[in-house]
């Protein structure tokens, strides 16, 4: 079974519901299995609840961000392996430096292309 088409359980932590949207749309017609949080205070309290393959973070957020959202998750006992993936329009090289710097595995630019999760989950080996 290829990520194409396995059957992953992702926790998409985005504010902005047009992008909850799409991304869920997106996703659900591979058949990955989607939770959303509004930001990263859910976000840490979803993941200790939860049971995900990866994590699909933005990184501008109300309450807390994704890159404090990232830490916390890291400081949690089974949140050390979690691959954490930065979803964000900002995509200058210094900041997808700063989210590999603060935990995250990978990055990923809005608008959101489902070739380029392909591409990273792959990267990964997921």
């Amino acid at each position: 079974m290829s990520w194409e088409t396995k059957n992953y359980s992702i926790l998409l932590v985005e504010d902005n519901k047009l992008n909850q949207t799409v991304v869920k749309f997106t996703l659900k017609r591979y058949g990955y299995l989607i939770d959303v949080a509004n930001n990263g205070i859910e976000a840490i309290e979803m993941f200790k609840q939860g049971d995900y393959d990866f994590i699909l973070m933005d990184i501008m957020m109300p309450e807390m961000d994704g890159l404090d959202a990232t830490k916390a998750i890291r400081n949690l006992e089974n949140g050390k392996k979690i691959p954490i993936i930065a979803l964000t329009a900002d995509i200058m090289i210094a900041n997808e430096e700063k989210c590999l710097e603060n935990g995250m595995n990978a990055h990923i630019a809005k608008p959101f292309e489902i070739d380029n999760l392909f591409k990273v989950l792959k990267s990964l080996d997921l």
